[in-house]
């Protein structure tokens, strides 16, 4: 079992929760976490606020460079460790989550090389009479304190999407991790720490409810609020932040996919199972509703259901698991019953469609269940994906749009014109043709529209977030 996490921060936390955390597989408890009551919430963000007044002069860039490299190379060599962290804590099968830990470790460069390729602007003048003998320029400054409250499904990568842009623009961060899986957060904080990253740039705090979190969005003092999680409880905490501070939010969508009939299935069916299946499907742009030409819908089908039927489910730790357990057993009960009606309005069970545990579910597949269902309207967040037959390209879009959820949408086809057209018919954020909607880069804009979320993710674009724009405009004619 893992230690008790304390907050950290250089707030002393009288009285504080504790919640046990427990391993998605089995349920045993892996550890607890010490959380923060509402009487704390002013003196941490005081905290965050005296660092980003008085400290951070001191915290230029040369600084904040030699920072994310020594964070960067001691992560790359406590690589494993995170990667069996990542396992045990958030049930991500321990092959990918080495790959999180290697994309967290790039994500520092890309932070590091941020500061060193931003640059400020000049402004024309001398256009008429009124800008004449002037000079303007924009230079970029720290936008002031940074609220995070981040996901459990990238328990690492996340994190650093959050901090690393903190860091590299002079913004103090205070970071929540979820509940489920605080301790990646917890060792990549104090790894930071480790490579001489003044506590108060950067505070890990624990929560056990909404009300305390609510506290921290409403403080007058927040500049900008990152949320990584549930639209519902994004866009109520957006609600709540004061006049003037900025946002991002990530949610999710339905992910759909189009597959034409001139696509040759055998090459592309390993990339849909696993945007479908990938972290048993709780990814916030993991594959749902799968529309495929009616003319090859059924040997889709059978190709899907034989590659589904080879994954591997169980111990996340098992370098040999393609998919391991829910976060929580009551999520493996709301899988299930979304399924178990799917079915009963009249959707056809390919495969799965059970509980192997209380904490694993079958990968499911299902064809045709109603447009109006649970599963084809709301986000399943599971390993079932539902498969859908159209006769042309306008009645797949059509199917695919959203009226509430708007992330990525996939497109398989070998015709240019066809690709084309549903870039610009699609309504998402991003069109990916012949990839699949899971796919992501941590140097491409990532977001969603609609309910799907506000803003752009991405570390170039969540720097520039947590910057804003100075303007200095000087007469030159009083030197005459």
């Amino acid at each position: 079992m893992y230690p008790k996490i304390n907050n950290l921060t250089p707030v002393k936390i009288s009285n504080p929760i504790i919640k046990k955390v427990f391993s998605p597989w089995d349920g045993s408890q892996i550890g607890s976490v010490e959380c923060i009551r509402k009487n704390n919430v002013d003196d941490v963000v005081k905290v965050s606020l005296n660092a980003f007044e008085n400290l951070s002069n001191n915290f230029n860039k040369n600084i904040r460079i030699k920072i994310l490299d020594d964070a960067r190379k001691k992560l790359k060599k406590k690589a494993d460790f995170f990667a069996l962290l990542i396992a045990q804590e958030g049930g991500k099968p321990l092959k990918d989550a080495k790959v999180e830990v290697n994309r967290a470790i790039n994500g520092l460069e890309l932070c590091r090389d941020e500061i060193k390729s931003r640059r400020g602007s000049e402004i024309p003048m001398n256009l008429n009479a009124a800008s004449m003998n002037k000079i303007a320029v924009e230079r970029e400054f720290p936008a002031g304190v940074v609220l995070a409250l981040c996901a459990f499904n990238h328990p690492l990568n996340l994190i650093v999407h959050q901090v690393g842009p903190a860091i590299a623009s002079g913004c103090p961060i205070i970071i929540k991790p979820s509940i489920d899986t605080p301790y990646s957060c917890y060792e990549f904080i104090k790894l930071l720490y480790e490579v001489n990253l003044p506590i108060e740039f950067c505070q890990m705090i624990n929560t056990a409810n909404h009300e305390v979190n609510s506290m921290f969005v409403k403080n007058k003092n927040i500049s900008f609020f990152s949320f990584i999680g549930s639209a519902d409880v994004g866009w109520k905490l957006k609600s709540q932040l004061p006049p003037g501070a900025k946002c991002a939010l990530e949610h999710g969508g339905v992910a759909p996919v189009i597959i034409d009939e001139d696509v040759n299935l055998r090459k592309i069916i390993s990339s849909v199972v696993k945007g479908g299946f990938y972290h048993a499907g709780q990814v916030c742009v993991s594959i749902q509703n799968v529309i495929v030409h009616n003319n090859i819908i059924d040997e889709f089908t059978d190709l899907i259901k034989k590659e589904v039927l080879k994954l591997r489910i169980g111990d996340p730790i098992n370098i040999k698991t393609d998919v391991g357990p829910l976060i929580r057993s009551s999520e493996v009960d709301r899988v299930h019953a979304m399924v178990k009606m799917a079915v009963k309005d009249g959707a056809v069970l390919v495969c799965g469609g059970n509980k192997l545990s209380n904490t694993t579910y079958e990968c499911t597949i299902l064809k045709n269940p109603s447009l109006e269902s649970e599963v084809s309207q709301k986000e399943i967040f599971g390993p079932v994906i539902n498969i859908f037959g159209f006769n042309d390209i306008d009645e797949a879009i059509s199917m695919a749009n959203h009226n509430k959820f708007a992330f990525q949408s996939s497109v398989f086809t070998n015709n240019l014109n066809k690709a084309m057209y549903c870039y610009e018919k699609l309504i998402a954020k991003t069109v990916l043709i012949n990839e699949q909607t899971a796919f992501r880069v941590d140097w491409m804009p990532f977001g969603g529209i609609k309910h799907s979320g506000e803003g752009i993710g991405g570390i170039p674009y969540t720097y520039s977030d947590m910057v804003y724009k100075k303007t200095l405009i000087i007469d030159t004619s009083t030197n005459e």
